[in-house]
């Protein structure tokens, strides 16, 4: 891989890197002790390789592209310079517990993710946490590694949803390796780099609460408010106040989940962000046609996180956090009464996810075809086009990037709806839908050239197809990334024309049918 160097004045070179993690210690996690972690180096990574950086986020953390060709880069970013660090400055896993699958799974943690430390640049901070760096004291039965095949698909997604304006953690660099570990199949093993400014889960809560733990959740709390939500103090329980917070960030992210189509696979509230981040990538997918039911992980043979079942498994989830913050809310009230105070509190603000999540899909929605003005019928024409969708399993992506296409006038040739219309098996269903459409434009007050621009800018062109992501796999297992670094460009601009990249907004071919994505991923 070649990067242009530039001279910035920001970190060039892996010394200053590691110097610079070393002065952002104070208020850091690892500051709360080893009741919430345990230091210890990476497992070394035989012969390293840069597989793929993204400048973008390395500007973000005050890295120059430079960095990337320090003889060190792929040593320092798999962890192997970490044995030689002193132990007050190791690398660091937390312990956090959680449900998965609805199921109380009980102690869990980072099981292969290793924590470097803390950037701070322009006033923010940023954890840097290397994912598939070895085993740690909560891998249960696992070898701590990640492969080359999900560490490709984290780099990529993490790159699309940031772009398409999701939260997200986001991926600096992926480094490879010809060191082998057995999953369905032999896989070659790599490590991604991880950025976010916290990686604090539902499931830490969980854990303190779950062993009895009042201290420490308090002070896991404290400090989540104080780096995170400091307008949570002023308010007369800080700790409900906390949980409103997360309420309000939950929803907001599902519904732009559901805005793009987009099906995470592994909700569990160990895999859930306290900041409303979409977090960990392991089996995930965007739909290509349309199904309510779809399920883009093939661990899940019960639905549970299928796409129409997001938001009820955020909502079920949330309800857990608020279990587990139960011991800290309510202390402003009398003893007498206090429990039954605290609960009607926490179920109220519980209940604000619907109130929030609800009208945040419908405006969505409502962007994504054009409509600047709510009147009464929109909720009825917004259902009629998911049926029909549904119906014919019309693509997700295509079907609203083509609707910007189309004139409020009815063509005097019907071949100009043809975009729409083709995505369709039932065009008699389609044609009368798109009359109500066409209906409901009229009162509209745009133009169609300014609705196709405001509906370009919410609609995606390019979103990270499965088989898009496996065409890039593919070579990559045969030390090509110029396809995976091809692929990430295009994904940075999703809502762009980008001519002379038409193949990446194209319909899936028929074998990507086939392919499935399952936890080991």
């Amino acid at each position: 891989m070649s990067f242009s160097p530039r001279s910035t004045g920001l970190l060039q070179s892996i010394e200053q890197v590691q110097a610079a993690l070393s002065q952002t210690r104070e208020e850091a996690f690892a500051q709360l002790g080893p009741a919430f972690l345990t230091r210890l180096p990476a497992t070394p990574l035989p012969a390293p390789y840069a597989a793929g950086f993204s400048a973008q986020t390395a500007a973000l953390l005050g890295f120059d592209p430079a960095l990337a060709q320090d003889p060190g880069f792929a040593d320092f970013f798999c962890g192997n310079t970490t044995r030689a660090w002193p132990p007050e400055a190791l690398p660091y896993a937390s312990v956090y517990s959680g449900h998965q699958f609805g199921v109380w799974a009980g102690q869990l943690g980072d099981g292969r993710a290793l924590n470097l430390g803390e950037i701070s640049h322009d006033g923010q901070r940023y954890e840097l946490q290397l994912k598939g760096a070895g085993r740690t004291p909560y891998s249960r039965m696992g070898d701590g590694r990640a492969v080359l095949r999900s560490s490709i698909r984290e780099y990529l997604c993490s790159e699309a949803m940031h772009h398409l304006g999701i939260p997200t953690t986001r991926a600096l660099c992926v480094i490879g390796s010809d060191q082998t570990v057995w999953r369905e199949t032999q896989e070659s093993t790599a490590v991604v780099t991880r950025v976010a400014p916290s990686f604090v889960r539902f499931g830490h809560f969980e854990h303190f609460a779950a062993n009895d733990l009042p201290t420490e959740l308090q002070a896991l709390a404290d400090h989540v408010i104080a780096r995170f939500y400091p307008a949570c103090t002023q308010a007369d329980d800080p700790y409900l106040a906390l949980l409103q917070a997360v309420v309000e960030a939950t929803a907001d992210l599902l519904a732009q989940w559901q805005a793009v189509g987009f099906c995470h696979g592994v909700m569990n509230t160990d895999n859930l962000s306290l900041l409303g981040l979409t977090i960990d990538y392991g089996p995930f997918g965007f739909m290509d046609g349309f199904d309510a039911g779809f399920i883009c992980n093939h661990s899940d043979t019960q639905g549970r996180y299928a796409y129409r079942q997001q938001p009820q498994a955020a909502y079920w989830s949330l309800f857990r956090l608020a279990q587990a913050l139960l011991p800290l809310f309510g202390r402003q009230y009398p003893e007498t009464g206090r429990e039954e105070r605290v609960i009607e509190d926490a179920q109220r603000v519980l209940e604000t996810f619907k109130t929030r999540f609800g009208p945040a899909l419908a405006a969505r929605i409502q962007a994504k075809l054009g409509l600047a003005t709510t009147q009464p019928g929109d909720t009825a024409l917004v259902e009629r086009l998911f049926e029909i969708m549904q119906a014919s399993r019309a693509d997700f992506t295509l079907t609203f990037r083509h609707l910007a296409r189309l004139a409020k006038r009815p063509p005097a040739d019907a071949s100009a709806d043809a975009p729409v219309r083709d995505l369709f098996l039932d065009r008699a269903a389609c044609d009368a839908w798109l009359t109500e459409y066409r209906t409901r434009l009229a009162s509209e007050t745009r133009d169609d050239a300014a609705r196709a621009n405001a509906m370009n800018q919410v609609n995606p062109r390019y979103v990270l197809r499965n088989h898009l992501a496996q065409n890039a796999i593919l070579r990559a297992e045969e030390q090509d990334f110029s396809e995976m670094e091809r692929l990430a460009a295009v994904l940075r601009h999703p809502f762009d024309e980008q001519p002379g990249q038409e193949a990446y907004a194209a319909l899936p071919p028929d074998w990507a049918a086939t392919l499935t994505v399952s936890c080991s991923s």
